[in-house]
């Protein structure tokens, strides 16, 4: 799980592809490596790696991660190439600060930036919204682009193909990749973590609807404590 606050700029340093997706290896630059040992998750421009080696050399360490054919497909790491700066973000612990929001690291699909403008000291972006991701957008909502935890400012639904904007103030364009972004730029997206689960839970199918009920009734959790 991550928070979606960056905390550090890499860039990829090799793409090694195979017949099961490829390995990459990702130079992480200020990123402290210090306590990251293999199996730890590192969000890489949003999406949750694992680490299968590492360099926690000092100031120039690196790691690397296996990345599925299915992760090529759904995301825009099959656009990247070598020196591509990517966000990075190491697993929240249970002490973190939880600044932004509740980040899974799966991400749900990729999304294009149509239009970047100034608007005083920040920037406003406008981006495409997928159409099977489009109702888990809402204004004044959270949503992850390329790992980053962003709040949904507007909608736009009138046209073909729906758009959001984002507004970016300047502490965020320093300390992600989004200065490089270009109008035709593909980013990841992730929405809302909660957003998924209601979906999931308010839409059940007929089968799950005959289900049989759970024997968890309010008498059975005072009884053993939880409730009062």
């Amino acid at each position: 799980m991550f928070t979606g606050i960056i905390e550090a700029v890499g860039s990829i340093k090799a793409i090694n592809v195979n017949a099961q997706g490829a390995r990459l290896v990702i130079a992480t630059n200020n990123l402290d490596m210090s306590d990251v040992k293999l199996g730890d998750s590192i969000a890489t421009n949003g999406i949750c790696l694992t680490v299968v080696d590492f360099n926690s050399g000092n100031g120039n360490g690196s790691y690397s991660a296996d990345v599925s054919n299915e992760t090529l497909q759904r995301t825009g790491f099959a656009n990247y190439k070598v020196g591509s700066k990517v966000n990075l973000e190491k697993a929240m612990l249970a002490s973190t600060r939880f600044g932004g929001h509740m980040v899974s690291g799966h991400v749900d699909g990729v999304s294009e930036i149509l239009a970047i403008n100034n608007n005083g000291n920040s920037i406003e972006y406008w981006l495409s919204m997928p159409s099977d991701l489009a109702h888990y957008i809402a204004e004044k909502g959270s949503v992850t682009i390329d790992g980053t935890s962003l709040t949904v400012n507007a909608l736009s639904e009138g046209s073909s193909q729906g758009k959001f904007r984002l507004t970016i103030v300047p502490h965020t364009v320093k300390e992600t990749i989004f200065a490089g972004y270009q109008v035709g730029t593909k980013v990841n997206i992730e929405v809302d973590l909660i957003a998924r689960y209601l979906e999931r839970l308010l839409t059940k199918s007929p089968a799950e609807e005959q289900a049989p009920k759970s024997n968890i009734s309010e008498a059975m959790l005072a009884r053993a404590g939880f409730l009062k």
